[in-house]
């Protein structure tokens, strides 16, 4: 790593000390600052790989994408509560400070599972893994992009499923295409193969060994041929949100990861459920070890750090410029 990285890495780890000693993460002057402070910092493109940092900035990494983790959730239980106290919550969505992010990051999933979703018409059953109390992606996907999809939202939380769907309860059109389902994803078996598409929250498993078991939990039980979405992170930014090696995503077919360079935060990665005859689980993937099936140059770029994947990255860039 390069003297810039070791200046972003000492910034991180300077607002780590002073996010820790917040009395609450809930809204404030104080924690607004600093985690946009945050944000700015780890934005910027940087060759930073987190899985290389020493032990004790690895556990301040830890520590800081579950404190990023409560304070999204407390953002987001704010907001949505004030929307669900309003006649049209859904006309007053720009009141959420980050919805024009939201907003991008639709957009490119969007773009990405036109591009790859293999049946002649856009999928018409999708389900949304920890959509929390304001469920944005879901929102702006059923009104701008997939207007004849039923999108199912799982979350752990009755409340922020309650706050959700207050929010859609009083619209003529999304209260009858938009269902919340209060439970772990990990307890749904059957359900899953009646969807089309699943996007996997980046907070859903807040480390590699949590992140994973869902992702082995769903290639056992999605339809082959169904899509899965998964966010990611990528440079500095993965101080904020997990970091899925698409390498890792036994039982599916890797199509495609893109990583932003622009204000959208999450990486994405999208990948097909494998069809087989054997368990999921059981598929050889490359070196003969179990794992996903990688199309050509479509793996990570740890694994490829100056080779075909970074030339993908690039057309991929401008490709979905071209859409956005």
């Amino acid at each position: 790593m390069g003297c810039q990285d070791d200046l972003v890495i000492a910034k991180v780890c300077d607002l780590y000390d002073k996010i820790s000693r917040l009395e609450t993460l809930k809204p404030s002057k104080d924690a607004n600052t600093l985690f946009t402070q945050l944000v700015l910092t780890c934005i910027p493109p940087s060759a930073i790989n987190v899985s290389k940092l020493c032990r004790r900035v690895q556990e301040i990494r830890s520590n800081l994408i579950r404190l990023c983790a409560e304070a999204e959730g407390l953002l987001e239980t704010h907001f949505s509560t004030l929307l669900g106290s309003l006649d049209h919550p859904l006309d007053h969505l720009n009141i959420f400070p980050y919805l024009a992010n939201y907003l991008s990051l639709s957009r490119l999933e969007f773009t990405l599972l036109r591009r790859h979703h293999s049946a002649a018409q856009l999928p018409t059953r999708i389900a949304f893994v920890g959509s929390g109390p304001l469920p944005l992606t879901s929102l702006i996907l059923a009104t701008n992009h997939l207007p004849a999809a039923a999108f199912h939202n799982y979350d752990i939380d009755p409340t922020a499923n309650s706050l959700a769907s207050r929010l859609v309860s009083s619209h003529p059109d999304l209260s009858k295409r938009m269902f919340f389902h209060t439970t772990d994803i990990m307890d749904v078996f059957g359900d899953l193969k009646d969807y089309e598409v699943v996007f996997l929250a980046a907070l859903v498993g807040m480390d590699g060994g949590e992140k994973a078991r869902v992702v082995d939990h769903l290639a056992e039980h999605m339809a082959p041929g169904a899509i899965l979405m998964v966010r990611s992170a990528h440079g500095a930014r993965a101080f904020l949100y997990p970091v899925v090696d698409p390498c890792s995503l036994r039982g599916f077919e890797v199509l495609s990861v893109f990583h932003p360079s622009d204000e959208v935060i999450n990486s994405v990665v999208i990948a097909r459920k494998l069809a087989m005859g054997a368990h999921p689980l059981d598929h050889q993937g490359i070196g003969g070890g179990s794992g996903p099936l990688i199309l050509p140059c479509k793996c990570s770029d740890q694994m490829q750090p100056f080779g075909c994947f970074n030339q993908l990255n690039m057309v991929e860039e401008l490709a979905i410029d071209e859409h956005l």
